[in-house]
């Protein structure tokens, strides 16, 4: 989106877990609003489901003319904590920012994620650092967090350990 003279992206913080409800507040007080989202896997009771959750949970981005806006309206909006400011003025997004995470979104509007990992379940991994230091593992399960399950064969039996993804290399 071309941003209109004038119009500059701003940084609102909300109140915990009510940026939905913060966007939809500002927007229905005429205010341009964007909230990037991405979609995470959830485990929940033995089901896994993808749910929509917030790229910087608790901000979102407010488009403010200060000059013809009246913007001191958000910090009473409901769901929002405050605007985030630099002295009494609100503190600009730098020129880009809003729009170098718009090109990330995909045709549903969520922003694409890369995977770190490198790792796949199965994968033959040699553990590079920490107590099991040179030992050969297989991948078991990568989570969404820094943490691989890996099985080690440990006096003849495979036994399922923890460890951070930057602690193994490829075998």
């Amino acid at each position: 989106m071309a941003m209109e003279l004038g119009l500059r992206w701003y940084v609102v913080q909300t109140q915990v877990n009510a940026e939905a409800k913060a966007a939809a507040n500002l927007g229905r007080q005429g205010f341009s609003v964007y909230l990037p989202q991405y979609l995470k896997r959830r485990s929940h009771a033995r089901k896994v489901e993808t749910v929509a959750r917030p790229l910087f949970p608790r901000y979102l981005f407010v488009a403010i003319d200060l000059a013809a806006q009246r913007w001191r309206s958000i910090q009473s909006t409901l769901g929002v904590s405050h605007l985030v400011c630099v002295g009494d003025q609100p503190a600009q997004v730098a020129d880009g920012i809003v729009d170098a995470l718009k090109a990330r979104e995909d045709e549903v509007g969520f922003i694409r994620l890369t995977r770190r990992l490198a790792f796949s379940p199965g994968d033959k991994v040699r553990i590079v650092e920490g107590a099991f230091v040179d030992n050969l593992a297989l991948v078991e399960d990568v989570s969404d967090r820094d943490r691989v399950a890996v099985l080690l064969n440990l006096l003849g039996r495979k036994v399922r350990v923890f460890v951070g993804a930057n602690l193994i290399a490829a075998a």
